[in-house]
């Protein structure tokens, strides 16, 4: 099927990245300084590979950022087991520090380059992929377009289109179509998210689930686990996970509003940004409450009641501490966080009422009575209290969390399925390629 021809504002935003080389890296620097980058592989982040390539047969896997990212171990050890070497990229230092433990061997993480043209033809002109397969909502111009100029085959998989973003592209139908219509294969997470992809121009799309529900529960430190459960042991316990602003106020008068009734309460508050920690100790002292911050050696003694668990890749170790967990981003309209994890890990699950990005899992979740919904600080508390004085209401609500997700599971197996004729195609053309060089026998 003849693609679609390179709109006028593809045109535009090509030329644009290719003149603008200068200003990204500029861009990048600034980062660097600002801790957001990672200075010593800011070469990968323009396209200079910071390793050789693996020899044979290569699939190259992007998620952005950290959830992306976990979500797509499942596919890693998959395509390890057909054979394949494994590149994953990822876009975020957090995503980076988490995906560098977790790769098993026979896959190599770098950081993904920026969307410049120049950059992304030398990243892919060295790493040479015989597949990409790309998370969620990554639609990069540059990069589908790079991709399809080599005929390397694009599977878009965990494919999520908010309506916000449909709405985006939908002023743009033209331009859409001209990228999706590259694409090989959308699997989207949804019904929903496939009607919108299919009506943007995606001409073969199919509903695969969510991997996340795959995906490994975060793992936690064994030693860490067994010191800090030993210090808190009998103090009520509740984690506040993944907070934004706005938020942690709200957690904090939370805790004062239940510290009469609960004075051993210990309150573990985990920003989504851990930059974010001195805010969040404002918060606390803003109400009267002790804090210690993790990141600087502080430990949740008898005294502290809010610990601030401000570092990276630690969450597993204290939803494993709690029976009890707020999710972030729920407050405050950024979309909610994903509830997975910590359902995985026996908890009950509040949040508030913005969960737009994870609308189908908290519907399910809710009405299972595996999460329930708050709807600010003073609701939050009530709540709380209620469900910390009633150990078996904690109990149930985790059961009946983990009954809900079971429909939800299988994602990672379907997905592997779609990519099997890929594989088989790839294998083949080894095979014809072996054919042809193997020298002709003496007579």
């Amino acid at each position: 099927m003849r693609r679609p021809s390179v709109t006028l504002p593809l045109q535009v935003y090509r030329a644009g990245l290719w003149i603008g080389e200068p200003a990204l890296a500029g861009l990048l620097a600034w980062r660097a300084q600002r801790g957001k980058e990672d200075p010593l592989r800011l070469p990968e982040r323009r396209g200079l590979p910071g390793r050789a390539r693996p020899v044979g047969s290569l699939a190259w896997m992007h998620g952005a950022s950290v959830g992306e990212a976990l979500s797509l171990i499942g596919l890693v050890d998959g395509m390890i087991a057909r054979g394949f070497s494994v590149l994953v990229t990822t876009g975020t230092r957090a995503a980076a520090d988490l995906i560098g433990a977790r790769l098993p061997i026979g896959a190599v993480h770098q950081y993904m380059p920026l969307d410049a043209p120049r950059w992304m033809a030398r990243f892919l002109d060295h790493w040479q992929p015989n597949l990409a397969v790309i998370a969620e909502s990554e639609i990069w111009p540059n990069t589908i377009l790079e991709l399809d100029e080599r005929k390397i085959p694009l599977i878009l998989v965990n494919g999520r289109m908010s309506e916000r973003s449909f709405r985006g592209w939908e002023r743009c139908p033209r331009t859409a179509k001209a990228l999706l219509s590259r694409i090989a294969i959308c699997l989207s997470q949804t019904q929903e998210d496939g009607a919108r992809f299919a009506k943007l121009g995606a001409p073969r799309v199919s509903v695969a689930g969510n991997l996340k529900f795959d995906a490994p529960v975060p793992p936690a430190d064994p030693q860490q686990l067994a010191y800090l459960g030993a210090m808190i042991a009998g103090r009520p316990i509740w984690v506040a996970a993944s907070t934004h602003p706005g938020e942690e106020a709200m957690v904090a008068y939370a805790h004062a509003m239940l510290k009469a009734e609960f004075p051993q309460l210990l309150t573990i508050i985990a920003p989504r940004h851990p930059a974010r920690a001195p805010e969040v100790v404002e918060c606390a002292s803003a109400v009267g409450l002790r804090s210690a911050r993790r990141s600087t050696g502080g430990r949740p003694h008898p005294s502290i009641e809010v610990y601030i668990a401000d570092t990276i890749g630690e969450l597993g170790l204290f939803y494993r501490l709690a029976p009890l967990v707020f999710l972030g981003g729920s407050l405050v309209p950024r979309g909610g966080q994903n509830p997975i994890e910590p359902v995985r890990l026996d908890t009950a699950v509040l949040h508030g009422p913005h969960t737009e990005n994870f609308d189908a899992i908290y519907q399910a979740l809710d009405r299972a009575g595996g999460t329930l919904a708050v709807r600010d600080g003073v609701d939050l508390a009530s709540l709380a209290g209620e469900l910390l004085r009633d150990p078996a209401r904690l109990a149930g609500m985790a059961r009946a969390g983990h009954h809900a997700l079971r429909p939800f599971e299988g994602a990672v197996a379907r997905t592997l399925a779609v990519l099997d004729p890929f594989v088989a195609q790839m294998k083949l053309q080894r095979l014809d390629r072996s054919d042809r060089v193997r020298p002709l026998a003496r007579a």
